[in-house]
């Protein structure tokens, strides 16, 4: 089978790989769409990715694939041949020369069945059980694949909103970026009934889709921001970077309240960061929210579904290009665009 592969930082390449052997809670699935994290696919492909050092390349890509069951182990219960899937995975590639950076991007992935573990009483360490296996999904039939695709983003930002950054009902927010992270934030935020959203953003466009989704004011960055916001709002209780900059995350400090909490939402790349005691308040907390709970991200699938059954989020809205499979590289190059948002592979 073929999978998408970082050869070296900076060089990807389509490999040739063993399909993989499956155990007796193991679920084969034919990825039919994938997504690309703008974010984490890049630091990866960069070779800037937190713990993953040169040694680690060459790595098979990708975190965001769904797609249709083709076989399972005989103590699978949760899925059948032919039911649409999510959460597929490389955690342990054939070819030992790959590294698994999750390995989604490829032809197949395996899906474990954690009910099935669950209800053998196997879901602990000693029978290779992970928590990871929690967010594998079967897809509702009603549900499209793009939709399914975003499911990774928003059940991530879901659960950044709900369970990490501890956000409170009519609570008024400060956000940096209006990216696919940032506008998936606003929608959701607004659902979820946070209070005011005000979102900074230097793209015109993503400032305007902002507004549509929800944010009650935007800005452009400008070198007197702090002044121009500190001015009509305040200082925030809450402010949530969705860019993972320190530049950024600095130069929210002077509008963050005493006593405020300051959200990093996304991987930080450098190893260490840095922050300017003198712009910060003298009392204020740092949450970081490079990678969700795994716990999390299953309590928030269910809520996701009925909101997009409802209408209330929708792929299109996120979606800004789709390239087929062997066109990956050009798929890759266009996510470092300000007209995007949101990547998509169709395999065959």
């Amino acid at each position: 089978m073929y999978s998408i592969a970082v050869a070296e930082p900076g060089s990807l390449a389509m490999v040739a790989i063993p399909v993989p052997q499956l155990g007796k809670y193991d679920v084969l699935v034919k990825t039919e769409i994938a997504g690309i994290c703008n974010a984490t696919d890049r630091k990866l492909i960069q070779g800037h990715f937190p713990g993953i050092g040169i040694d680690k390349y060459p790595l098979l890509l990708g975190h965001e694939s769904a797609g249709r069951v083709e076989a399972i182990g005989d103590r699978v219960v949760s899925y059948a041949p032919g039911d649409r899937a999510l959460g597929g995975m490389l955690f342990y590639p054939a070819d030992s020369r790959y590294t698994s950076a999750w390995g989604a991007n490829s032809e197949y992935t395996v899906i474990v069945d954690h009910e099935a573990m669950v209800k053998d009483k196997v879901a602990d360490t000693a029978h290779g059980w992970g928590d990871r296996y929690m967010v594998m999904k079967k897809i509702p039939s009603d549900i499209s694949l793009r939709d399914a695709c975003m499911l990774y983003t928003w059940r991530e930002v879901y659960s950044g909103i709900a369970f990490d950054f501890r956000l409170r009902k009519g609570e008024d927010v400060l956000l940096f970026g209006a990216g696919a992270v940032g506008l998936s934030f606003i929608k959701i935020a607004k659902l979820y009934g946070i209070g005011k959203v005000v979102c900074i953003d230097p793209v015109g466009w993503k400032r305007e889709r902002a507004i549509a989704f929800g944010a009650d004011d935007t800005f452009d960055v400008t070198d007197d921001l702090t002044t121009i916001i500190e001015l009509k709002y305040g200082k925030f209780d809450v402010i949530v970077d969705a860019v993972g900059s320190e530049t950024v995350i600095n130069s929210a400090l002077p509008l963050l309240s005493m006593g405020g909490r300051l959200c990093i939402y996304g991987v930080i790349a450098q190893p260490t960061m840095n922050f300017n005691n003198g712009r910060a308040p003298l009392n204020f907390t740092v949450i970081f929210h490079q990678l969700p709970t795994k716990q999390a991200v299953s309590d928030s699938h269910g809520i996701l579904i009925d909101w997009i059954r409802k209408g209330m989020l929708k792929y299109e809205d996120f979606v800004t290009g789709e390239y087929q499979i062997e066109n990956f590289k050009e798929a890759f190059e266009t996510t470092t665009a300000p007209s995007t948002l949101k990547t998509l592979l169709l395999f065959h």
